[in-house]
């Protein structure tokens, strides 16, 4: 078995155990008359009706499993997913609404206002399931008075390219939205309706208020924390005057926090994660160790600049002897500094092949589980201590690549991309550090 074939396997066996169908039918049941939602419990015969609402790139999967469970008792519902998320056969009780990710779009725009208007018509005898997961927050998109969707465009972008971390980026978005960071929870409530929340996370640690920017948790973020973030990154001076203006005011204690923790509104929100990161790097161990490599999950908190985190995965791989395997999950980041084409996952594996280079008999295979790595159709790469040498042979600069944050051409070139399309769910990243025997599996990529 081949590297490449050896990562096949672990990425199969990943995503299979996150996919979003799955983990919600493990969590969600009918027994009679009762709805249980993980651990919680809701009587239907006591309620008038069902209402589901989500956003996010498993939100279709979600859906699905939903409806499998409820059918025709859910009465109406309607989902934000990515664009090339929805299904060929999509549920018949629950709209699922493509919009844009990973900037918010008009499309966004009119699916939340969708949302907001079913969960204005909520009444206190009424059930909301709230769908989760990775990428809600560009899909669940109702900016505050003042700021416009052009303005949380070009807030997103500045913000990818900075650097900056998904909590940092989602404690600036939570104070610019109407339905983030507890709001809409705080919206339900105003109703008296109940809300289950379903989680599909795609933040390292599970923290609800984080993931799709936590639009029923308390937010323990503030307007000043939110502005000290554009500072940190040295964005003050790029966003729109409409955003720099509201957070400012807000800082002042003139425009309405974000709910927070201990607010009785929450008394009635309930959260269940279904899945995240954790489980599907536990599924791809357990399929290494069934191959024959002794494997170890050394964090699912892998976080740091992926070029650099790339060289830390080498140093790693160097010290392993075959047949071995870490798996690791997690986010990096990447600070854009050149106009080239990658994701912080193929940028990761360009880090780790320079590192590499001459060491024979190791990899490091990145991978992005929503299948889409920044603007790209890569999922992430493989790289081994021949990835450079070969680059070169190709009249190609691997060092210059990095440098321009420039890594998809690159491993385009060499064949050497991992490409899944669109998986229908969203986890974070997994990165796979192999050492193969040379004269049995994995001996090699290509």
């Amino acid at each position: 078995m081949l590297i490449d074939e050896f990562a096949a396997t672990l990425i199969t066996a990943a995503l299979q155990a996150v996919d979003p169908a799955r983990a919600v039918a493990r969590h969600l049941r009918m027994d009679g008359s009762t709805l249980h939602v993980g651990p919680h419990a809701y009587d239907l015969a006591a309620i008038d009706r069902v209402v589901v609402v989500g956003a996010g790139k498993a939100g279709a999967g979600m859906a699905a499993a939903v409806e499998d469970v409820l059918g025709s008792r859910i009465s109406a519902g309607w989902v934000n997913v990515r664009y090339g998320y929805a299904p060929p056969t999509p549920p018949q009780h629950v709209h699922v609404h493509p919009a844009g990710h990973p900037l918010p779009d008009p499309a966004g725009l009119e699916g939340t206002r969708r949302i907001l208007d079913l969960v204005d018509s909520l009444t206190g005898r009424d059930l909301t399931l709230v769908l989760v997961s990775g990428g809600g927050s560009a899909l669940l998109v109702q900016p505050v008075a003042g700021v416009t969707l052009a303005d949380l465009q070009a807030l997103t972008d500045a913000l990818l390219r900075s650097g900056a971390t998904i909590a940092e980026i989602n404690t600036v978005r939570k104070h610019l939205s109407q339905v983030k960071g507890g709001r809409l929870a705080r919206r339900i409530a105003r109703h008296g309706a109940r809300a289950a929340v379903l989680v599909l996370s795609d933040v390292v640690g599970n923290p609800l208020d984080a993931i799709a920017s936590g639009p029923c948790a308390a937010d323990p973020t503030t307007y000043g924390q939110a502005w000290d973030v554009l500072a940190r990154h040295a964005l003050l001076g790029d966003v729109p005057h409409a955003i720099r203006a509201h957070l400012a005011r807000g800082r002042c204690g003139e425009e309405e926090e974000t709910p927070k923790p201990g607010d009785p509104l929450f008394d009635h929100v309930r959260h269940v994660v279904v899945g995240d990161n954790r489980a599907a790097a536990q599924a791809a161990a357990a399929q290494a160790e069934a191959l024959g490599f002794r494997t170890h999950l050394l964090t699912t908190h892998l976080e740091g600049e992926a070029r650099e985190v790339g060289r830390v995965l080498a140093a790693l791989a160097k010290d392993l002897t075959a047949p071995a395997c870490l798996i690791l999950g997690g986010e990096t980041t990447v600070t854009v500094r050149g106009d080239g084409k990658g994701g912080r996952n193929q940028e990761l594996a360009l880090g780790a092949a320079l590192a590499l280079a001459g060491w024979p008999g190791v990899a490091v295979v990145t991978l992005a589980t929503d299948g889409t790595d920044g603007p790209t159709d890569a999922a992430g790469a493989i790289a081994t201590g021949e990835t450079a040498a070969r680059a070169r042979a190709l009249g190609l600069d691997p060092a210059a690549h990095l440098a321009r944050n420039d890594a998809h051409p690159l491993f385009t070139a060499l064949g050497d991309l991992i490409v899944t399309g669109p998986t229908g769910t969203n986890v974070c990243d997994l990165a796979f550090v192999v050492a193969a025997p040379t004269d049995g599996p994995a001996t090699g990529c290509n």
